[in-house]
């Protein structure tokens, strides 16, 4: 009986320890919502804007945003990657991804999870 405590009770620690290390590495990134980064994160756009240029599209849903600070990180991880034209929105948490090659989906996925956030379906539309 008493090992399984002493069991249980480093479960709990490697738990806490853990979600610690979660909430220390977001904010060392400035990946934090609102309160560890007071001031407003400015959003990157794509260079090019032309609508023409981006034949393809994809909706992507956002998860783990809680503020426009959150989507203007998700929007400048996207915009970061070569040939993507992405717009994100808090209120539908939903970003809408225009590219000049067919979208991979992966890429996405890894853009997002870099910037501290999560990605539910992705929907390719052409």
């Amino acid at each position: 009986m008493n090992a399984v405590s002493v069991l249980l009770l480093l479960a709990v620690a490697a738990f806490v320890g853990y979600a610690l290390y979660r909430t220390y590495v977001r904010y060392r990134k400035g990946s934090a919502c609102c309160g560890s980064t007071p001031e407003k994160v400015r959003r990157i756009g794509a260079a090019d804007r032309g609508r023409s240029h981006y034949p393809h599209r994809a909706q992507a849903q956002i998860t783990q945003m809680t503020c426009d600070n959150c989507a203007a990180r998700v929007e400048n991880s996207l915009n970061a990657i070569d040939g993507i034209w992405a717009q994100v929105r808090i209120d539908s948490r939903n970003a809408l991804i225009r590219s000049r090659q067919p979208i991979d989906e992966a890429l996405i996925r890894s853009a997002v999870h870099q910037a501290g956030y999560g990605v539910g379906d992705i929907k390719i539309e052409c």
